[in-house]
């Protein structure tokens, strides 16, 4: 679940009123109580499958925390002691709190109307990367941001890889999460929100569900809005947003998720990670290790820097989504070894034993580093670096993806653009002018 820790959901939808029942959601009120009345709802930041998350206010150290709340069936309980399991070790090896992952601060079991409730306190942070995305309109971020944001995702991984032997399974977008919110106004320390202690007055059992009422019927009349406003710009032909700037947005993030996290050694699941982010070798079923790790890194990587998702395959006619997927891949990257293509536990599904497609029989090639100036304008140095720090990270072959540690080698991350060059000038200048005058003083 994406919102584990953060300021919103990223679904439109909420989580409906059915799933509150037994062995379901726990009904939250703004002003509840949890763990002996140290912390007190504050209000809804999302949902999931598996969990609501609350803006928590914690009494005992006067700080807003995020509070997870699973649903109570034994499967789900089951999931939030895996969860809480590796949650903990990551928080027990990073005293500091510097390795760029959420830090899980409490634990406790609450007891309500539909059973009892596995909950997570985890420290409070902002917005997803996915709405990052979409705050700038989706036409790609300054790649100065991108390494800013690369190089946290990057020590988070190495930290759970290298340290701790866990792969995440799940990154993408949603589940990296900044230290802050976009917009101050909607961060609880920033904004200077004053933390309600006590239930208000009039707040009624009902009041979660015509909470979810009132919010349908609030989308419904906002995307009557949307389609009558699209209408008139198809007739007045609109012209195009430009992207939004980011400056003084923080976006220093921390990995968040970890309810699909395994342990090297102790892997529960062979399908693993969301659609787009997936790697070959998982939808082969050749096995996985944390190289499945680099190869969602690298599509959120591209995503950030272009807007678009590097992979969005749909199934056709006479091929599924799975056998798009693996197209799309060698479409970008070139053939896929024989080995490899034939190496799976599913390749007689989609290769013949030649190791070629059984459906898809013409592909368009279209490199990286050409598609990047081709359709995304980047200049040729730009793409070239670019495509130099992500096509290993996209190697068929597991095994030759560098490692997180490697990545924070690499010279892309160190880059600087030409206008941070003549930035630089430009200080040297006005300190050789600032030293002249000086000296000319001095003699005087």
């Amino acid at each position: 679940m994406s919102c584990s820790s953060s300021s919103g959901s990223e679904s439109e939808d909420d989580e409906g009123i059915d799933s509150y029942r037994k062995g379901g959601y726990h009904a939250v009120r703004v002003g509840d109580q949890f763990a002996g009345g140290r912390y007190i709802a504050q209000g809804k930041l999302g949902w999931g499958q598996f969990s609501t998350v609350w803006l928590a206010y914690d009494t005992q150290s006067s700080n807003y925390v995020a509070l997870k709340i699973q649903k109570s069936a034994s499967q789900f309980a089951q999931a939030a002691l895996h969860e809480i399991e590796v949650l903990s070790s990551i928080a027990n090896g990073d005293p500091s709190n510097s390795k760029c992952v959420v830090r899980l601060i409490d634990h406790f079991k609450h007891a309500g109307p539909n059973g009892h409730h596995h909950c997570m306190v985890l420290e409070f942070l902002g917005d997803s990367l996915l709405r990052l995305i979409r705050h700038s309109r989706y036409k790609g971020l300054e790649l100065n941001k991108v390494r800013e944001i690369c190089k946290c995702i990057l020590i988070g991984l190495d930290y759970l890889h290298r340290e701790l032997c866990l792969i995440h399974n799940d990154l993408k977008p949603e589940n990296i999460l900044l230290y802050s919110t976009i917009d101050p106004a909607k961060d609880p320390i920033r904004s200077g929100l004053t933390p309600i202690l006590q239930r208000p007055e009039g707040s009624l059992n009902g009041g979660s569900t015509m909470n979810i009422i009132e919010k349908k019927l609030k989308r419904r009349a906002k995307r009557a809005v949307a389609k009558i406003s699209e209408r008139r710009a198809s007739m007045g032909g609109a012209t195009e947003k430009p992207k939004k700037c980011l400056d003084g947005v923080d976006v220093r993030c921390k990995v968040v998720d970890f309810g699909n996290a395994c342990w090297a050694d102790k892997q529960f699941a062979e399908e693993i990670q969301t659609r787009q982010y997936r790697a070959p070798e998982v939808i082969l079923r050749s096995g996985y290790s944390f190289s499945v790790d680099m190869w969602s890194f690298a599509c959120t990587a591209f995503e950030l820097a272009t807007g678009d998702m590097m992979f969005a395959p749909k199934g056709g006619q006479g091929f599924s989504e799975d056998e798009d997927h693996l197209a799309l891949m060698m479409e970008l990257l070139g053939k896929m070894p024989r080995k490899i293509a034939v190496g799976g536990a599913r390749s007689k599904d989609f290769f013949d034993r030649y190791g070629d497609l059984k459906r898809i029989r013409r592909l368009k090639f279209w490199p990286l580093d050409r598609l990047l100036v081709d359709k995304y304008k980047f200049s040729e140095n730009e793409a070239r670096e670019f495509a130099e720090f992500l096509c290993p990270l996209l190697d068929f072959i597991p095994e030759k993806r560098p490692t997180a540690q490697q990545c924070l080698q690499h010279p892309w991350l160190n880059l600087r653009t030409s206008a941070q060059i003549e930035m630089k000038k430009g200080d040297i200048e006005k300190l050789h002018v600032g030293m002249s005058n000086l000296q000319l003083k001095v003699g005087k």
